[in-house]
Order: C-alpha cells, then sequence, then structure tokens
C-alpha cells in the first residue's frame, strides 16, 4: 500500500463521519449549539470540509471549489470568499445555517473528490515536497495533509457528539 492510499482511506473515513453527522437532521438541529458559546454541527462540517478545501487546493495549485466551484454561492454566508472558520466568533459561527444536509454533504463529497483526484496523481516521494517554510522545522506536504486529516476527524468526531445531543433532545 502506498502512503497515498492511506491518507486515502483516512479522507473516506473522515466522509463517513460526516455523512452519518447531518444525515436524517433538520434545519434547526444542524444549527443546534450546546451554548452560545459552543460550534454547531453545520459550522463543524463546513468548516473542517473549507479547511480540507483550502489546503488541498493549495497544495495543488487549483481553485477551491467553495470559490471556483460556486458553493460559496450556494451557502451564502455572511464572510468573506477566503473565510475558512479559523478564529470565528460565537456570532459568526452562529450565522451559518443551511436548509438540509445535502447542502453540507455536496460540498463535502465535492471537496473529497478533489482531494483523492489529487492523492492519485501524488507519488511518495512528493509527501517530502516542504510546502510552508514559515514553520520549524518547514512543513512537508505529508505533514501538511496528516495535519487536515487530523483536524477533520477533530471535527468530525465534535459534529458527531452534536448530533447525539441533538437525538436525544428528540425523545
Amino acid at each position: 500500500m502506498r502512503s497515498t492510499d492511506v491518507l486515502a482511506d483516512a479522507f473516506g473515513r473522515i466522509r463517513e463521519s460526516v455523512h452519518a453527522a447531518v444525515e436524517g437532521l433538520g434545519p434547526e438541529e444542524l444549527a443546534h449549539r450546546p451554548d452560545p458559546g459552543a460550534n454547531s454541527i453545520a459550522w463543524l462540517v463546513w468548516h473542517l470540509t473549507r479547511i480540507q478545501d483550502d489546503h488541498v487546493a493549495e497544495a495543488a495549485g487549483t481553485d477551491q471549489l467553495w470559490t471556483g466551484g460556486g458553493w460559496a454561492e450556494r451557502f451564502g454566508l455572511p464572510f468573506a470568499p477566503r473565510a475558512t472558520g479559523y478564529g470565528h466568533s460565537p456570532e459568526q459561527v452562529a450565522a451559518v445555517r443551511v436548509d438540509s444536509p445535502a447542502l453540507l454533504t455536496g460540498y463535502h463529497d465535492a471537496v473529497y473528490e478533489h482531494t483523492l483526484g489529487y492523492l492519485r496523481g501524488l507519488g511518495d516521494a512528493a509527501l517530502d515536497q516542504v510546502v510552508d517554510e514559515r514553520w520549524s522545522p518547514p512543513v512537508t506536504l505529508g505533514v501538511r495533509l496528516v495535519s487536515v486529516v487530523g483536524d477533520d476527524l477533530q471535527h468530525a468526531g465534535q459534529a458527531a457528539y452534536v448530533r447525539g445531543l441533538v437525538i436525544r433532545r428528540r425523545t
């Protein structure tokens, strides 16, 4: 198995977690926040997908799907087109509202497919390329992609936790 196959598997598991977190929820449930400072399922899934879109597009030298694929317009959020959710205030988190899970999974699936296409074109040696010299040590492509996987998995787990709270409120 190649290293990029392992990464593809990890991104596939994120995709499964995203779908499981949002499936069958309505707009109010997707926007539910356990307290005023907490993140909603919609924000968590949007944010993890934005980070993956941003980081993979930068590494691949392509446009982000958020801006180049029309997703920013479909979501209609009150943020600058380059916003990823990093550093968002509670008020900004509350502004991420969607009408259905399909918008979140549609965007995530598009980013997932772009990620897989990018990974298919990489050899293992490409993962050693330095992509960010602002850090010490400099960040390689492999480290950047593993960082995205780790961040995405954490946020997908948080979305699953909030989903559990939402489901318990139904009963």
